[in-house]
């Protein structure tokens, strides 16, 4: 572990923002994953409450040190039992999917990815039995490892919103955050260097192989941007240098993120919203009952515009094929 990250300082925590007044009350289309019910969500953005729309959209302009922003009481509906499995029919409403995506289009474009539960526009993260112990979103017998979402993806997305309907009732959930601008201060001038140049690859997670042998992309930079306040690529489960020494630095950021990062518990009608070229985020391990009460987020991915996945991409769906 680096003398820097031993000694760092307590890593700042998201800001967190309470809505000023009541959300307003709308009823949207009965066809959820619809183009119209995407609009709809759109529309509702100028009845969002002033002062979370204003710091949403301040969001976009600066993600601050942290790269991530709370919202706290998002209405979320009626709920029923917690899904078995992600991807399980439930009769709840869909207010939660409503003012989720309300959100997801103040920051840009919500958009699904083909492996990702069929490319579902907002999906339910629920623990799983089968996957406990897997690095996947549905375990919860293992630390989440710290990664960007989809970095391996050349369309990855922007914004990640995860929105809690209902919390660990243990409070042992905890999403937690690493930002490159609280990280990248905390290493030695060498290792940044190290990490600003092209000396690391990513595989494809397998979820997006169906099958096919696993496969690493070009080259790339963990660090990038401006070095007074960088942005960071990077994914502790998936990413490898190219060389000893870039290894030697992978092992060096992933010490320091390890000393130095936050969380938060999520608790029902909580909205996270986290910078995906900023922070990372993970999540520590907690104990599933699988009786209906479980855990239960909804998340959307957010891209800034869709042109750039155009020939890659059916609707809001992004196809892109790895593995070819």
């Amino acid at each position: 572990m680096t003398q820097t990250a031993t000694l760092a300082r307590r890593h700042g925590e998201p800001p967190v923002i309470t809505a000023e007044s009541p959300w307003a009350r709308s009823t949207p289309p009965e066809t959820f994953d619809s183009e119209r019910f995407v609009e709809a969500a759109q529309h509702a953005g100028s009845q969002v409450p002033a002062n979370v729309r204003r710091s949403v959209r301040d969001f976009t302009l600066d993600a601050g040190t942290t790269g991530a922003l709370m919202i706290r009481g998002v209405p979320v509906g009626a709920l029923p039992a917690t899904p078995p499995q992600p991807t399980s029919p439930t009769s709840k409403d869909t207010v939660s999917e409503f003012n989720l995506l309300t959100i997801a289009r103040l920051l840009g474009e919500p958009v699904g990815y083909l492996p990702e539960h069929g490319g579902d526009l907002v999906q339910n993260i629920v623990p799983v039995a089968q996957s406990a112990q897997r690095q996947v979103s549905t375990s919860s017998k293992v630390d989440l490892m710290f990664h960007t979402e989809a970095a391996f993806h050349p369309h990855r997305p922007h914004y990640l919103l995860l929105l809690c309907l209902r919390g660990d009732r243990d409070g042992r959930a905890r999403t937690t955050l690493a930002s490159a601008r609280e990280v990248a201060p905390l290493l030695s001038p060498a290792i940044r260097d190290t990490l600003f140049e092209a000396r690391f690859r990513t595989a494809v997670d397998e979820s997006y192989l169906g099958g096919r042998p696993t496969t690493r992309g070009e080259a790339t930079a963990v660090l990038y941007g401006p070095p007074e306040q960088p942005h960071m690529l990077f994914d502790a489960d998936l990413m490898t240098g190219i060389d000893p020494a870039a290894d030697r630095a992978l092992i060096e950021l992933s010490d320091a993120i390890a000393a130095h990062h936050t969380g938060v518990v999520l608790d029902a009608g909580d909205l996270l919203i986290v910078d995906n070229s900023v922070a990372v985020h993970g999540r520590s391990q907690f104990q599933p009952r699988f009786d209906g009460l479980d855990r239960w987020l909804q998340r959307t991915f957010v891209v800034a515009d869709l042109a750039a996945s155009a020939a890659e991409r059916h609707g809001r769906i992004i196809t892109t094929r790895f593995g070819c």
